[in-house]
């Protein structure tokens, strides 16, 4: 009888160490795999940063990409959709940039698919004078049609009607299709 329970024991001893082993292995090629913001995400916690951020136990982190509105900031501002927002046709779009990113009181925004095929593209308008060095808001309104992509960018550009390269400039959002 006290056989079987040493036995016993040892057998749950055994199996217990194995199910740790398993475990531990499990949790190092979970922790492996996570190569992104959006996997470390579904995860482990999210730290309520701007851009949010999520860190490995392995002591990765992994921001969120917010393209580069934090850089822009101080030319064109964003209102909606804002970064990595689910958008669908038509897409209202609003926001305020300083008057010299406009030409003719417009600039243009063009929609784009994760591989770079253009879905849209329009002017947007400024809403009050544009003839400032101060924000001016503006608005547009982009309609596009289905697409199999999943992401994509939405691309603000100052209007640049020199043609010179080194006066272009860009705000440049992430967005996911609906």
């Amino acid at each position: 009888m006290v056989k079987n329970q040493l036995f016993l024991a040892f057998v749950l001893v055994i199996l217990i160490v194995i199910a740790v082993v398993v475990f531990k292995c499990v949790k190092e090629n979970e922790v492996a795999n996570i190569n992104s913001f959006e996997s470390c995400g579904k995860i482990y916690p999210v730290m309520e940063l701007y851009p949010r951020m999520c860190k490995t136990p392995d002591g990765r982190t992994f921001k969120e990409n917010i393209g580069n509105e934090l850089e822009k900031d101080g030319l064109i501002r964003i209102e909606s959709p804002r970064p990595n927002s689910v958008i669908e046709s038509p897409l209202l779009i609003k926001g305020q940039a300083k008057g010299t990113w406009f030409f003719e009181a417009q600039f243009p925004v063009r929609l784009s698919d994760e591989n770079g095929q253009v879905l849209s593209q329009v002017g947007a308008q400024a809403q009050s004078d544009w003839m400032t060095e101060n924000f001016v808001p503006f608005t547009a309104t982009l309609e596009f049609g289905t697409t199999t992509s999943k992401t994509g960018y939405l691309t603000l550009m100052k209007d640049n009607p020199s043609g010179d390269p080194s006066k272009d400039d860009y705000l440049e959002i992430p967005v996911q299709f609906k």
